[in-house]
């Protein structure tokens, strides 16, 4: 009897039908994330057109959008909203946690971290917690491991000591060992000894975005790196049924077993999710298709969690819209906005989700399209938070990130590192060559910034810096207004001529030669 309502309680792993009806479809209750309702989001690029006037010059990507709705192309917000909140990973968004940290410090060999201390990556264990509305930190502890790839993690004395004071420590609801990932045989045993629901980075972080989460792209992204979890969850509750002599046995005349019934409904799970994340995928290259063609400069700004991205981009752009918050990962979904270099050519900067140390292959993979923005820029523009005590290895892993990312040499040869929130720090000086110094808050050293991105986006675009003499009773002035970017224009007014100065890209050159050339 116990087997029957197990089956019937974890059964529909897989999606339900969906009709394209909206009213077909049921919209699950939200998840408690801090008590903010998802807000659903059709677009996954959001574009400030604050130096953009007409929106037809950057391309008219709704009509596109509207005819692949029509075709089937992508799926219907209810679809994505369903898929986001079914099978929630057990234990970890129902309300509020007072959470134990441990943090296993490595003594050597090849897990031991080198670039940082116990104590600096327990205070990110911390921030990572605080991060949470409704959590909060009542205790914590490092402990010294020889063994971090055994079941339990520590040597027998010190779990022994770690599980007393779980025990004796009241009102805990939750541990949080920091690690990227436990395996299904940890989580089990350590939930088992301490009675209480156990977390790893990969769960706490996968948390955060969810409560983040707020367009298409980025709930599939989640409900996708969501599978392991619950694979971990299948593994143990099997391991609870075989207990009670019920988990092996055979479902109706099916021929297959419950545990793989379960472990076939989630891989049709996950399979549809990664059908329509590719299809999102083309979407997003149909969008940077038409950023291509209207020749604006991409620079992709990127960097470790907080370091202030965000707001550095509001204040490049001036864009009233973007709200940056002090907490870690506060963007998820890839934005675009439109901002001025001194010379007034556009530019479009990215704004790209933060990285973070000792996050687990698995999550990077689940991202990897919103990433793969990066690898088409332009630019890239690499923030460090420079008062903060990790800068060095949050650097460092941020280089790593990309590496593996496999960014073409020349966008890592060019890239632009800025020093950000020096107004935190008394007269601070850098040593590295290079470096712009700026506080994106006060908005210091912004204008050196732009410069320096001039700079590197003539060199990349292979731009032409020209002097033409135009026609002003011809339309020349206004197509180099339309197709390039006008620095000075000196007027001869005797001869109705001008001499005007233009950034201008080696194919828009040509079509200017092409249509006025002779005239």
């Amino acid at each position: 009897m116990k087997t029957l309502r197990f089956i019937h309680s974890r059964l529909p792993l897989g999606p339900r039908s969906c009709h394209r009806s909206a009213a077909s479809c049921r919209l699950l209750p939200a998840s408690h994330c801090g008590g903010h309702p998802p807000i659903l989001q059709s677009k996954t690029l959001a574009l400030s057109a604050s130096s953009l006037k007409n929106r037809d010059d950057f391309g008219s990507s709704s009509h596109t959008e509207e005819e692949a709705e029509e075709d089937g192309d992508f799926l219907e917000d209810t679809e994505v909203e369903e898929l986001f909140q079914q099978h929630v990973p057990a234990g970890i968004g129902q309300g509020q946690h007072r959470v134990f940290i441990v943090h296993p410090d490595v003594k050597w060999g090849s897990r031991k971290q080198h670039l940082t201390t116990a104590e600096l990556m327990m205070a990110e264990a911390e921030g990572l917690v605080n991060t949470l509305d409704n959590w909060a930190v009542v205790d914590k502890v490092i402990l010294s491991t020889k063994t971090p790839e055994k079941k339990r993690i520590f040597g027998k004395g010190n779990f022994q000591f770690l599980t007393e004071k779980i025990r004796q420590t009241v009102g805990i609801t939750g541990v949080f060992v920091n690690v990227d990932r436990l395996s299904p045989l940890s989580e089990r045993e350590f939930e088992e000894a301490w009675g209480v629901k156990v977390f790893d980075r990969y769960s706490v972080v996968l948390h955060i975005f969810r409560c983040n989460a707020r367009t298409k792209e980025a709930k599939l992204q989640i409900s996708l790196a969501e599978i392991p979890l619950l694979r971990s969850r299948l593994k143990n509750e099997m391991a609870d049924l075989d207990q009670q002599g019920g988990g092996s046995r055979y479902i109706g005349g099916s021929g297959e077993t419950l545990y793989e019934v379960q472990q076939r409904l989630l891989k049709e799970r996950e399979m549809k999710i990664r059908f329509s994340l590719e299809k999102l995928r083309k979407k997003r290259h149909l969008l940077r298709s038409q950023r291509k063609h209207r020749e604006f400069p991409i620079v992709s700004v990127l960097g470790y969690t907080n370091c202030g991205k965000t707001t550095l981009i509001k204040a490049l752009t001036g864009d009233s819209g973007l709200q940056p918050r002090n907490q870690l990962f506060a963007t998820l979904d890839v934005t675009v906005h439109a901002g001025q270099l001194p010379s007034y050519m556009t530019v479009l900067y990215v704004d790209t989700i933060g990285f973070l140390s000792q996050l687990p292959h698995q999550l990077i993979d689940s991202f990897s399209a919103t990433l793969e923005d990066i690898t088409h820029s332009d630019l890239l523009v690499h923030v460090r938070d420079i008062s903060h005590p990790e800068t060095v290895n949050q650097k460092a892993n941020v280089l790593n990130v990309l590496k593996n990312l496999q960014i073409p040499r020349r966008l890592l040869n060019s890239m632009v590192e800025v020093h950000n929130k020096i107004d935190l720090l008394d007269n601070y000086e850098s040593s590295e060559p290079g470096a712009v110094l700026i506080s994106a808050l006060q908005e210091q050293g912004l204008n050196e910034l732009k410069k320096a991105v001039e700079t590197e986006i003539v060199k990349s675009t292979g731009k032409q810096i020209l002097d033409l003499r135009v026609n002003l009773s011809t339309p020349q002035l206004s197509w180099l207004y339309k197709e390039a970017t006008v620095q000075d224009v000196v007027v001869n007014a005797d001869e109705g001529s001008a001499v005007v100065k233009v950034i201008i890209s080696a194919a828009a050159h040509g079509r200017y030669k092409k249509l006025f050339e002779g005239r």
